[in-house]
């Protein structure tokens, strides 16, 4: 299964974070939007180029490092068209450095729209009887918020095609718990959906013991992680929030299990926006990506 490339990628690397890939143009150092601009203008074209040079550069030096990435769709959604393939690129690419790639679309619906949407980034499409694979990641986020009917479409394209999801139990965001909070019977809304996850999980069992239906959880709250790790024994956990958004490699230590397997922690702007902290100069935003990397490993390693 899926699940036990990532597992086997993590144990090789000695690693358990995934660097994200959420680029923003003003992120991008000014000699590499300077070259892109000159080339293609002021342009959608151009703020694309840009990003596509400081995307290969991070991946170039992080690929030894980490396990995974994870590019959130959103900022390249933003960009248009040109975006998309950018998407589509950065991923090509990152697959070809070995990685494992986590793709963050937060996607679902019901019926066919959800199978349409499995389809597209975990699936197979289909044109005059020939099939094609759209976009070749390894994993999605889904939300599971519309029930078993807008999950089951995924959980059957992660089970033909050897795929995992990661499902939204209790993010990292401020203001979650306006909803994931709330009690429904005797128990929070997020520890139900935790149990759906437990369910929706069996029969996709890896042979390291993880099911391919992971969950969101963040880093941001500890004590609910420790509730939600014993309702999903077998989910592997992608914990957002460490670093920018508060979270500390104390708090993600409740959403791993005994073994120091069970989490991919994520860090993005941590990573990404390394060279803007430390004196760095700006063309050594790569190595300055690395050196935030190695010491995130390393700080994740001292709590397991």
């Amino acid at each position: 299964m899926s699940v036990d490339a990532l597992v086997a990628k993590i144990k090789e690397k000695q690693n358990p974070s995934v660097a994200g890939l959420d680029p923003k143009i003003d992120y991008v150092p000014e000699f590499i939007r300077k070259k892109a601009y000159d080339e293609y203008g002021k342009s959608l074209k151009g703020v694309c180029e840009a990003i596509w040079e400081y995307n290969k550069g991070l991946i170039d030096a992080l690929y030894d490092i980490v396990p995974a990435v994870k590019p959130q769709s959103a900022f390249y959604e933003m960009y248009g068209l040109c975006g998309e393939e950018l998407l589509s690129r950065t991923i090509a690419y990152a697959k070809q450095k070995g990685l494992y790639v986590i793709l963050d679309v937060k996607r679902n619906d019901i019926g066919s729209t959800a199978q349409a949407y499995s389809a597209a980034y975990l699936g197979r499409v289909y044109a005059d009887g020939e099939e094609f694979k759209a976009n070749p990641v390894d994993c999605v986020t889904v939300n599971p918020y519309l029930g078993t009917d807008g999950i089951a479409p995924f959980v059957d394209d992660c089970k033909k095609y050897d795929k995992a999801i990661f499902a939204l139990v209790k993010t990292s965001n401020p203001s979650s718990g306006e909803l994931q909070d709330l009690i429904a019977g005797e128990e929070h809304i997020y520890e139900k959906v935790a149990r759906l996850v437990n369910e929706w999980g069996k029969g996709t069992e890896g042979e390291c013991g993880y099911t391919a239906v992971g969950a969101v959880v963040g880093a941001t709250y500890p004590e609910q992680a420790k509730i939600l790790r014993s309702l999903m024994p077998k989910a592997y956990f992608l914990v957002p929030g460490y670093g920018a958004q508060g979270g500390s490699a104390k708090d993600v230590k409740n959403s791993f299990n005994a073994d120091g397997l069970g989490a991919i922690v994520n860090s993005s702007r941590g990573i990404m926006c390394a060279y803007k902290k430390g004196g760095w100069a700006e063309e050594a935003y790569a190595e300055a990506a690395r050196t935030e990397a190695v010491r995130m490993r390393d700080e994740l390693c001292s709590i397991l």
